[in-house]
């Protein structure tokens, strides 16, 4: 009997924990051609990781996972694909890898031992799934892919990001190969849909959270002191022209721009925040929150993923971050 291509793929003998996650598609749909990197968002373990993906509700999920300390986690099996960069066509011809960063906000650092483990998976993964070279172009054309080249996010955070031309040169140096000096992606017009600006940036989120719910691909850029919301970024008018149409219909004032701006940085809950707590929230177990809490704000201690530990000194009371006010 035959057996299935995908029986036949490998794992990564560099692996020192393993913790499977439910969040897959078994088998993958495509043959493994790229490598996205992706950073944690957070100083975690790669046993704390798996923790997190082990959870169906999580809906996500990562091949493998690099701690600060250099070990390596594997979640995914690379026979499958796993839910990593908010792009099913993306995921499944890429074997995807999570780095802890050792500084949480600012430039989201990681590790040198965390970078250097990461070169030598991708060398690995390079090898036993025949990629003979892997090539980053700042864009999706490249096999060397990032999450926010898929999402609107920020991940895999400044400093990961400006070592992606070194990653892909050290690891064709190890495989044997050449690197040449990448072309810059061609710059291309982008058509987008704006139907507000404004001074005020709560007033453009609240716009933003209208349109979201209504199901328009909706973000937020800043164009000098304005905040402007936008729909979709096309590269043929003609579509920029029909999501207008229908922002219309909908009762929206539009026009299409070129102008881009950057993507209005979210705030972000993190160690010395100022929060409160939702009010119907439990604890991080599931357990009940006494009304007074409700009515307090409360200085984050300890921040491990979405676990938030609350005024050690006081309540010490662990909470989930979804279900904490930024104060």
């Amino acid at each position: 009997m035959n057996k299935r291509k995908e029986d036949n793929m490998s794992n990564s003998p560099l692996v020192d924990y393993t913790k499977i996650s439910p969040n897959s598609t078994n088998p993958r749909r495509d043959k493994i051609r790229k490598i996205t990197i992706h950073h944690m968002a957070g100083n975690l373990s790669v046993e704390t990781c798996g923790d997190i993906f082990a959870s169906p509700s999580r809906k996500a999920s990562s091949n493998y996972g690099v701690g600060t300390d250099g070990r390596v986690g594997m979640y995914v099996e690379e026979k499958n694909r796993a839910w990593t960069s908010s792009n099913a066509e993306n995921d499944n011809q890429a074997v995807t890898i999570e780095v802890a960063n050792c500084e949480i906000g600012g430039k989201w650092r990681v590790s040198d031992k965390a970078l250097e483990k990461t070169i030598e998976l991708c060398v690995d993964i390079c090898k036993r799934n025949g990629i003979k070279k892997l090539i980053y172009t700042g864009d999706k054309n490249g096999n060397l892919t990032r999450h926010n080249m898929f999402a609107n996010t920020n991940c895999p955070g400044e400093y990961l990001q400006s070592k992606f031309p070194y990653i892909a040169e050290e690891v064709n140096r190890r495989l044997g190969q050449v690197t040449p000096t990448p072309k810059p992606a061609p710059s291309k017009i982008l058509y987008r849909v704006q139907t507000g600006a404004f001074k005020v940036k709560e007033n453009a989120i609240k716009l933003e959270k209208e349109l979201k719910a209504k199901g328009f691909d909706t973000y937020i850029v800043k164009v000098g002191e304005l905040y402007k919301v936008q729909v979709g970024a096309y590269s043929k008018k003609a579509n920029a022209d029909n999501m207008a149409e229908k922002l219309k219909k909908a009762g929206y004032q539009t026009f299409i721009t070129t102008e881009g701006g950057s993507v209005a940085e979210p705030k972000v809950i993190k160690v010395g925040s100022k929060v409160k707590v939702k009010k119907g929230a439990k604890t991080y177990t599931g357990g009940s929150i006494a009304n007074f809490v409700y009515n307090n704000v409360y200085t984050v201690d300890q921040l491990n993923g979405d676990r938030a530990v609350l005024d050690k000194n006081g309540i010490c009371t662990p909470v989930n971050v979804k279900d904490l006010i930024l104060q």
